[in-house]
């Protein structure tokens, strides 16, 4: 018979126990770490709520300390919500300080084409690229402490001093341009004149629009916060069952 020591028994090794296998993640928990989404597109709900906060980050990696969100994860989840038969409306929930200016409207032109009821809520901040994706959807409703900036395009980095660059620069704004005005009520000479006025901003060219002044422009269509948007939402939900019920109906002969 062997005996074992004070020493040996203090040295030798003691089995590190297993975390035990039924505690698992919930899938709403890792949704929210991934995607920062407390659903997704298959759940319960027929209104499905999407976030775009933080900057967004378009064709270049951020670094990690930076808020954002990534265009390939919004537009695969704009995409699974048009197809979803159990959702019914899109709620879009803002708070971005702008971004990746393609990845911006990209993103606004599918929240723009969906065939569901779409209302955007501006919470804190839609500025830069943020301002077509606040007017993309069907309503757009702003918190009255929200603010939204307006400039001019910019680049960060390498820029070639030639004509053709500043000629990309002036369509690309163009194209910003001509997305807002189509999509809100706001004038292009007046979306312009916010866009170039001097003494708005510091170090830049621009006007940073409060929420009461958004809606008196005609940037933004009322007043309010979540529970206006989701009645809004409803109630073009509503309207939209009706005109499919009467497009469905048969005329009595």
């Amino acid at each position: 018979m062997t005996y074992w020591n004070e020493q040996q028994h203090t040295n030798e090794e003691q089995p590190v126990e297993a975390p035990p296998e039924n505690k698992q993640v919930p899938p709403t928990v890792q949704t929210i770490n991934q995607l920062g989404q407390t659903t997704t597109p298959n759940g319960e709900s027929n209104i499905f709520c999407m976030s775009i906060i933080g900057q967004i980050e378009g064709h270049l990696v951020l670094p990690p300390q930076n808020k954002t969100t990534k265009y390939e994860h919004v537009i695969p989840q704009i995409v699974a919500a048009e197809q979803s038969r159990s959702i019914e409306g899109v709620m879009i929930v803002l708070n971005t300080v702008g971004g990746d200016v393609e990845a911006g409207l990209a993103i606004a032109e599918m929240i723009s084409s969906l065939s569901k009821p779409t209302v955007t809520v501006v919470l804190g901040g839609g500025h830069s690229i943020g301002v077509p994706i606040a007017v993309s959807s069907d309503y757009s409703i702003i918190a009255e402490s929200a603010t939204m900036t307006i400039h001019p395009i910019r680049l960060n980095g390498l820029v070639i001093g030639v004509p053709q660059t500043f000629e990309y620069l002036d369509k690309m704004q163009e194209r910003v341009v001509r997305f807002v005005t189509s999509h809100s009520r706001i004038p292009e000479e007046k979306f312009k004149e916010l866009m170039f006025k001097t003494g708005e901003l510091n170090r830049d060219i621009g006007t940073s629009v409060v929420g009461p002044d958004a809606v008196k422009y005609g940037l933004i269509d009322a007043i309010g916060g979540v529970g206006e948007a989701i009645k809004k939402l409803n109630q073009l939900i509503e309207e939209r069952r009706q005109h499919h019920t009467t497009e469905g109906s048969v005329p009595i002969q």
